[in-house]
């Protein structure tokens, strides 16, 4: 299986001097461009980011890998430390620091109307 990564530094990050309206704390959307988090997250379906969401056990997360490439897993928490996963068999789980958490998944769309979903 082919694991899709965009390595986009802090494209994320805007910088309010530049005259922009919105902040970095401001939900954002991007779409799914691999199978990793099928069948929950389908490839092409759209998500929803908060960047000041609270990050809990089993949630949906946009996060840092640990080569500075952005991924979209679920976080697994026990004893303190906590685990980035693929949904689907045949991808690689992780350890990250909290801090390389970027976002909160809150909500899925796709084409249909049966496609979006609300996560907490």
């Amino acid at each position: 299986m082919q694991e899709v990564k965009i390595n986009i530094q802090d494209a994320f990050k805007q910088n309010l001097s530049d005259g922009g309206s919105c902040s970095e704390s401001e939900p954002f959307a991007l779409q799914v461009i691999d199978d990793s988090m099928e069948p929950e997250f389908p490839t092409d379906c759209i998500i929803i980011i908060d960047p000041t969401g609270t990050v809990r056990d089993k949630s949906y997360v946009f996060a840092k890998d640990n080569k500075d490439e952005f991924i979209f897993r679920q976080v697994r928490v026990s004893d303190g430390k906590y685990r980035l996963t693929a949904l689907k068999e045949g991808y690689e789980s992780f350890e990250i620091k909290l801090e390389q958490i970027e976002g909160i998944i809150t909500q899925r769309a796709g084409k249909k109307r049966t496609m979006h979903k609300w996560y907490e």
